[in-house]
């Protein structure tokens, strides 16, 4: 989930291919995967002991990948992107992701 939340709200980030959902309450990341995060500043580090960083439309994570968004558009150093509609982002490798209020649903 690092990916999707880093890019499409300044604090998601997906990898997994299985549905998964989160919870946003301030700035802790709660996910049903076990996967969590804290932001601190520009800052996400997540349970697993990696961090990813914001630096202006850029996205560096602490395992040497990283993102750029341009417009509602976000390509990832892996040569993957997404684009973002509405509340739905959308995966160049078919997944989706939905934010509803605090809580973000994907695919």
């Amino acid at each position: 989930m690092r990916k999707l939340f880093a890019t499409a709200f300044s604090l998601w980030a997906a990898t997994a291919a299985q549905a998964e959902n989160c919870q946003i309450i301030g700035n802790q990341t709660l996910c049903d995967d076990g996967v969590s995060g804290q932001r601190i500043g520009n800052t996400t580090y997540w349970n697993d002991g990696s961090s990813s960083q914001q630096v202006g439309r850029f996205t560096y994570n602490s395992d040497g990948t990283s993102s750029q968004q341009i417009g509602n558009h976000t390509y990832y150093s892996d040569g993957t992107s997404s684009q973002t509609i509405g509340t739905t982002t959308y995966f160049s490798d078919g997944r989706s992701c939905r934010r509803i209020g605090n809580q973000i649903s994907c695919d």
